[in-house]
C-alpha cells in the first residue's frame, strides 16, 4: 500500500467517526510511526509503506477512532516554542493559552515571581520562563500527577520552576508575588454534557468549574490580593462568554480590568491590577 492510498483510507475512516480534520489527523499519525514530516509524507505519496509501518500505524489509527485525543496518542504537543508531554494526567495545552501567555509576557518586568495557578501540564509557567528567564516561576496544582508531568517538562526544556501540591493558594503561606496567571476549570455543569470525547477524556478535575463554570474564579479573585505585591497583576483565561462576569468579580479589587479577544475575535482573556 502507498502513502496515498492508506492516508485516504484512514482518513475516510476517520471522517466517519466524526473527526474534525480527518487527513491532518491521518498525516499526523504516519508521520509519528515513520518520522517523516507530514508534508515530505505527502510530496511522497507513492512511496510504499512496510509491513512493520502498516502494523504501527493500524494500531495508533484504532486509538484514534475510539475519539482518544490526538495529542495523547503522539504524546507531545509544541506550544510557543516548547515541546510539552502530554497525558491524561493533566489538561492538552491549546492555541487559546497563547493569548494568555502573551498577554502576561507583555507586561512582566526583569525579576518579577510569577506564580500559575492549576498548572497542569506546566504549560503557562514554564512558557513565561523560557520568554521571561530573569522571572521567579512558581507553579500550583492539586493534581500530584499533572505536578510530575509538568515536573518532566521542566526537566526536558532544562527550565527551572518551582513547583507546589495543593488546592489554590493553600501551599503558599507566606509568599507574595508580582503576577498570577492562571487557566482554571471553566466549563459548566451544564456545558459538560455536551463537550466531545476528546475533551471528556481528559481530566474532569482541570474542567469542571461548578454550576455555572465560575466557582474557581470566585476562589481566586477573593484571595489572590492577599498574595500580590501592590500593584501586581492578575490574568485569567476564560470561556468566550465569561468576560463580563469575571470582570465583575474583579472590580472591587482590581484596577485596570482589561479583557482581550484570541485570533477568532472571542472573548479569552481577562486581567487586572490589584488596587
Amino acid at each position: 500500500m502507498t502513502v496515498r492510498q492508506l492516508l485516504k483510507s484512514a482518513a475516510d475512516r476517520l471522517q466517519g467517526v466524526g473527526i474534525t480534520d480527518p487527513l491532518v489527523d491521518a498525516s499526523l499519525l504516519l508521520s509519528h510511526v515513520t518520522g517523516i514530516a507530514p508534508l515530505m509524507l505527502r510530496a511522497d505519496a507513492w512511496r510504499e509503506v512496510s509491513d512493520k509501518e502498516l502494523s504501527s500505524f493500524e494500531a495508533l489509527l484504532l486509538r484514534r477512532l475510539s475519539r482518544e485525543p490526538l495529542q495523547y496518542i503522539l504524546g507531545s504537543v509544541e506550544f510557543m516554542g516548547l515541546q510539552l508531554r502530554t497525558s491524561p494526567d493533566a489538561l492538552i495545552p491549546r492555541y487559546d493559552t497563547e493569548i494568555l501567555c502573551e498577554e502576561a509576557l507583555r507586561r512582566v518586568q526583569k525579576g518579577f515571581k510569577v506564580l500559575d495557578l492549576c498548572t497542569g501540564t506546566g504549560v503557562i509557567a514554564l512558557t513565561m520562563k523560557k520568554h521571561a528567564p530573569s522571572c521567579e516561576v512558581w507553579a500550583v496544582d492539586i493534581s500530584e500527577n499533572a505536578l510530575a508531568l509538568a515536573g518532566k517538562n521542566a526537566k526536558s526544556n532544562a527550565l527551572d520552576v518551582t513547583f507546589r501540591q495543593g488546592d489554590l493558594f493553600a501551599p503558599l503561606q507566606g509568599e507574595s508575588f508580582d503576577m498570577i496567571v492562571s487557566n482554571p476549570p471553566y466549563i459548566s455543569d451544564a456545558d459538560m454534557l455536551s463537550l466531545s470525547p476528546e475533551v471528556l477524556s481528559e481530566p474532569r478535575l482541570a474542567l469542571e468549574g461548578g454550576k455555572d463554570g465560575l466557582d474557581f474564579y470566585r476562589r481566586i479573585v477573593s484571595e489572590a490580593p492577599a498574595y500580590l505585591r501592590r500593584g501586581g497583576y492578575m490574568l485569567f483565561e476564560i470561556g468566550c462568554d465569561q468576560a463580563q462576569a469575571v470582570s465583575r468579580m474583579m472590580a472591587r479589587d482590581f484596577e485596570d480590568v482589561t479583557v482581550c479577544k484570541d485570533l477568532a475575535g472571542l472573548d479569552r482573556v481577562v486581567l487586572g491590577r490589584v488596587k
